[in-house]
């Protein structure tokens, strides 16, 4: 099998890309990456807190790994900081050569993650690309995906959904211009339960505060 490194944001595309990929025979997914603000601790966009990435990579039953880049990042140190990171898999994983990523249908975004992992010897997986994605958002309630809205784009989508569980209700009141996976960035999601994991993990919702004048973050924490 070919092992695969998954792309790790803490939110429901990137955990059901691991459902998808462990449901190949072909691949073997062997461990997650996260790419870190270090300012703030917590996952780049969606503002996942790293104790709740760790939870969800033990419940996953994956090793972590981190890519760490400053609050104001351009492409090029974005780049530095993955391509060191990818280096540091292949040499704990000599075989490993493959990136998947949890990405829907935005061509821009898979053609410039082929081109930075082709730079550095890598290739591109994306086993949920080309989905009809209200569908896609069905499926993976069907599927006892468990996931709150972390981040909501106000520009986008009222900021009373942030916070807001990631469910049918929703996906019913969500105005017909927003996309029902948010993969045009009005949201993103923190990620809880579901058969990604070998147990759900117990989060508490915090307060939500507005951060750039735009996007309303909501803090999740682990339940003592």
């Amino acid at each position: 099998m070919t092992p695969v490194l998954l792309a790790w944001s803490g939110g429901k595309d990137a955990a059901w890309a691991l459902h998808a990929l462990r449901q190949r025979a072909d691949v073997e997914v062997v461990a997650l990456l996260s790419t870190i603000t270090r300012e703030y601790g917590r996952s780049s966009m969606q503002g996942v807190r790293m104790d709740v990435l760790q939870a969800q990579a033990r419940a996953a039953g994956l090793p972590l790994l981190q890519a760490s880049i400053p609050a104001q990042c351009d492409n090029a140190r974005y780049e530095t900081a993955m391509a060191r990171t990818l280096q540091q898999a292949q040499a704990r994983w000599p075989e490993l050569r493959t990136a998947a990523f949890g990405d829907l249908f935005l061509t821009e975004i898979r053609d410039y993650r082929q081109q930075q992992l082709e730079a550095v010897g890598w290739s591109l997986l994306t086993p949920l690309f080309g989905s009809h994605t209200a569908r896609l958002a069905r499926e993976m309630l069907a599927g006892c995906l468990v996931a709150d809205l972390c981040c909501v784009d106000t520009s986008r989508l009222d900021a009373k959904f942030s916070g807001r569980r990631f469910d049918a209700d929703l996906l019913d009141e969500l105005p017909n211009a927003v996309d029902p996976c948010g993969e045009n960035g009005e949201f993103h999601t923190c990620v809880s339960a579901g058969p990604m994991f070998a147990q759900p993990i117990a989060l508490e919702r915090g307060e939500t505060v507005l951060r750039d004048g735009r996007f309303a973050y909501t803090d999740f924490t682990l339940r003592l």
